[in-house]
């Protein structure tokens, strides 16, 4: 396919150039020894060889991806699945979903996406902040991500911004294939999940001709809600809170994004489930043409968090957090007294694994249940506003 070279920096790896990029990952140490801890007992050359015989990216996703998270999720979860029905599988989509897990959001809709019978997976949105190996940044570029630039001036920012758009646009239609993108940069970490305004201004700056809802709709936008029972980085995201809130200025390191993309992803998660409403196409259309720009954009972003919020699947874990929380019994027929005494263990687990030399156990314990709570409290008001 010919592909303008202004994507060429930000996009996956076309076919041809699969050969070099697979010699220069069989090269590199590092590499080397990730493979040895995901695939132990297994010849590295062999390993080499297979990816050899990968002509395109999603033949190197199926002969690699889908059987390593095929096995972590049949010993990291209690099962995971996805409801279609809302959607065509034959169409192509820019799923916009909330952001639980830093590598395992796109990669399990991947292979929910290819058990329910679809042809193609998705091009992947990622940081580059989570970019800084260079065999890392080789990596997703084989495994069908595109880079979202971050850190720039404010004029760097709409350039990139633009080019952006512009490929999120080609891809959907012209290389007619799907597209994963958070509903915002980094993950709600208390979990009160919320669609920035900003993520729809800039796939609004590519596409065809036209208004704000007639850019939008051309990328055939569906909201995905992406539902944990247990998230494995809660302890993690509580220990954050506490740090932003005691040391002035504090900042994650880059080896704290790697902790937490290597605690998401080996971490238990119990039930999880993925959930697609419809397209937001037909609702698009009916937006009145004299809608102000900015209007447009929180509309938008509304519907979107009513659609996320509305198709959670709620566990006990959420209920009973939500009760805990307020100190009621509300939701006390969600859950028995065999699971509250399971998930007080579980609290204090993840409590007792977080490395703070002055820990505020009660604030900690709070931010943890507020986690759980908020899809239960976002769901119920998104039922009670239909």
């Amino acid at each position: 396919m010919n592909i303008p070279t202004e994507f060429d920096d930000i996009r996956p790896f076309e076919p041809e150039e699969l050969p070099a990029v697979f010699e220069r990952l069989a090269s590199n140490a590092q590499f080397n020894q990730v493979l040895g801890y995901v695939m132990p007992g297994v010849p590295v050359e062999m390993i080499h060889q297979k990816m050899l015989q990968c002509k395109t990216n999603m033949d190197f996703q199926l002969a690699f991806c889908y059987s390593f998270l095929k096995n972590l999720m049949a010993k990291a979860s209690k099962g995971c699945d996805i409801d279609v029905q809302a959607i065509d599988i034959n169409s192509r989509y820019t799923f916009v979903s909330n952001h639980r897990d830093i590598v395992l959001d796109s990669a399990l809709l991947d292979v929910l996406l290819v058990d329910a019978g679809c042809k193609t997976t998705c091009e992947i949105a990622i940081g580059d902040n989570l970019l800084s190996l260079p065999w890392v940044k080789d990596l997703v570029r084989v495994n069908k991500s595109f880079i979202v630039k971050r850190g720039l001036s404010p004029r760097e920012t709409l350039i990139a911004s633009k080019v952006l758009s512009d490929y999120m646009h080609f891809v959907i239609d012209r290389k007619h294939d799907n597209i994963w993108i958070a509903q915002r940069e980094g993950r709600a970490k208390d979990s009160n999940d919320r669609t920035q305004p900003a993520i729809l201004k800039m796939m609004a700056l590519g596409g065809p001709r036209g208004s704000v809802q007639q850019k939008l709709e051309s990328l055939h936008i569906v909201p995905l809600a992406i539902s944990y029972e247990f998230d494995p980085c809660d302890y993690l995201k509580a220990r954050e809170f506490q740090l932003k809130r005691d040391v002035p200025g504090w900042k994650k390191s880059k080896q704290d994004d790697l902790v937490s993309m290597q605690t998401g992803i080996m971490g238990y998660k119990g039930h999880v489930h993925y959930h697609c409403a419809p397209c937001i196409d037909q609702w698009l259309k009916a937006i009145s043409p004299d809608t102000p720009k900015t209007e447009i954009y929180d509309k938008v972003a509304t519907h979107m968090d009513q659609e996320i919020h509305a198709n959670y699947r709620l566990y006990p874990s959420n209920y009973l957090a939500l009760d805990m929380l307020t100190g009621g019994s509300d939701h006390a027929r969600h859950y028995d007294a065999a699971y509250k005494a399971m998930f007080e263990q579980y609290l204090q687990g993840q409590l007792a694994k977080i490395d703070l030399e002055h820990p505020d156990e009660a604030f900690l314990r709070e931010r943890i249940l507020t986690m759980y709570a908020n899809p239960a409290i976002n769901y119920l008001t998104a039922h009670n506003n239909k």
